[in-house]
């Protein structure tokens, strides 16, 4: 096994990414790291995903030895995961809730060990006031954790799936099924990337939903908050796992912004 590692200086803080040939299955390890738990791990990236690459690359239960907070999909692009408090639940295209087995695979993931840096009280209002809110609040330049729970009026989320053979993603999620739940309590997991991120992840709020009695969740479109707590989580290194054979894919900016609010 082979490992590449660039270290980069941004904003005083280290950003690590690790570029790693490996076994499909097997997940290299970040535990040595002195830093610990201050650390993003990601299974493959966003712009890998969006070109259709869906076939599960490491087991959750490898996953699940890297953090306890955080988001992706399973194998065959089998609807959204969320990972919370260290348990993986999975939100099908039917809208349930499952518990995620550890054999289970994913194609792409993001998580890591939530350690709170500061808790602020969110408004009460819609999606796009909620994301300007955490915008003044963080450091836009930096990755963070961020947990959001409490009290909402509406919550709409969504679920894909897809077979073989695979379309890119900006064509699967024509077909996503939308739900919707009016009030209900529960947990927003939001992870937060920056900018220079484009094509590795995200950029910006990436948000999923579990509610309080896990019958409820995926990927977020729209909701309302009645009443919240927000809890930030600052992560400055980032710990990327790349199986061997690995295609990047293009992430689009326009298509991912399509994928992300749902719209054709």
């Amino acid at each position: 096994m082979k490992h590449r590692r660039f270290f980069t200086d941004l904003c005083l803080s280290a950003i690590i990414l690790v570029w790693s040939a490996s076994v499909p299955g097997e997940m290299t390890g970040n535990q040595n790291n002195p830093a610990g738990r201050d650390i993003m791990a990601q299974v493959s990236t966003i712009g890998s995903l969006m070109a259709g690459n869906y076939d599960g690359l490491y087991s959750i239960g490898e996953l699940l030895r890297h953090g306890d907070f955080g988001l992706g999909t399973v194998h065959s692009l089998d609807g959204e995961l969320i990972v919370l408090d260290g348990k993986a639940y999975q939100v099908r295209i039917d809208g349930a809730v499952h518990d995620v087995p550890h054999d289970m695979k994913t194609p792409f993931a993001s998580l890591t060990w939530y350690d709170l840096d500061e808790t602020i009280e969110a408004p009460a209002g819609e999606l796009a006031s909620l994301i300007m809110f955490l915008d003044n609040h963080i450091n836009k330049d930096l990755f963070y954790a961020i947990r959001i729970a409490g009290e909402f009026d509406f919550v709409k989320t969504r679920s894909v799936t897809d077979r073989k053979p695979y379309s890119p993603l900006v064509e699967v999620v024509k077909t996503q099924a939308v739900f919707e739940r009016g009030k209900c309590r529960g947990v927003l997991i939001d992870l937060y990337c920056p900018p220079f991120a484009q094509g590795i992840n995200v950029p910006g709020h990436h948000f999923h939903f579990l509610s309080e009695d896990k019958t409820f969740g995926g990927h977020v479109l729209d909701l309302k908050i009645s009443k919240a707590t927000i809890g930030l989580d600052v992560t400055r290194e980032l710990f990327l796992m790349l199986p061997e054979g690995f295609n990047a894919g293009d992430a689009d900016k326009e298509d991912l912004e399509r994928i992300e609010k749902g719209t054709k």
